[in-house]
């Protein structure tokens, strides 16, 4: 069983570095590869299943909605046709599509239909991949591929998106830090996780100060 589960894992990696090759630079491999590492991290204080997270980990983001217009259908396909090629069973599948259907944040604005232990490790896995530099700089990065503004007074931030706004939101990138990354230090499931988010929140609160100050002349 174990020699299936590493070469099921290794054969998943290989699944995923070839399914997102072209990928913007936030939702990329590397972006994958952090999430699983993190979810690795955190199992350990977690009575998880180690396959399922490392399953739910790699493929979260095999098909994300918003470079698919939007369809969430496309990425748990892609996840049960991959799994079941590899001859997973059914029950593992099922938990896997489950963990890529909740994952999302999704305005923050609607109730998690799903829960499990894996879930919660994987969601704040990748949850961490959205706070501190890393999420600074993936926050930036996506700005820049929808061509967004970096920041203007005039649009304030909005907490109250339903799920079908928050998707359809242009605002400018500093108010996702409102709309989202900055909640999401309250929003974690694990004492790790929280630990982690935590450290990497305060980072984010500096790094904000700072861009204000330089905005306004002041630095």
């Amino acid at each position: 069983m174990k020699k299936y589960s590493e070469t099921l894992i290794e054969n998943t990696i290989s699944f995923v570095k070839e399914e997102l090759k072209n990928a913007e630079g936030g939702h990329d491999w590397f972006h994958i590869e952090r999430v699983y590492k993190n979810a690795m991290h955190i199992s350990e204080t977690e009575q998880a299943n180690s396959l399922i997270v490392s399953l739910g980990a790699l493929l979260h983001d095999i098909a994300d909605s918003k470079f698919h217009d939007g369809d969430e259908a496309v990425g748990p396909k892609k996840a049960t046709d991959f799994l079941t090629s590899e001859g997973v069973s059914e029950e593992i599948i099922e938990h896997v599509v489950q963990i890529i259907k909740n994952i999302s944040f999704k305005g923050g604005n609607k109730e998690q239909a799903f829960h499990s232990k894996e879930l919660a490790v994987v969601q704040d896995a990748d949850r961490l991949d959205a706070l501190g530099a890393i999420g600074i700089a993936r926050t930036f990065n996506y700005g820049g591929f929808k061509n967004r503004k970096l920041y203007d007074p005039e649009i304030k931030p909005n907490l109250e998106m339903s799920p079908t706004e928050y998707k359809a939101s242009t605002a400018p990138t500093i108010n996702h830090f409102y709309e989202k990354l900055l909640l999401l230090k309250d929003r974690m499931n694990t004492e790790t996780g929280k630990r982690i988010a935590t450290e990497r929140h305060v980072f984010m609160e500096t790094f904000l100060q700072q861009f204000y100050a330089e905005w306004e002349g002041k630095k």
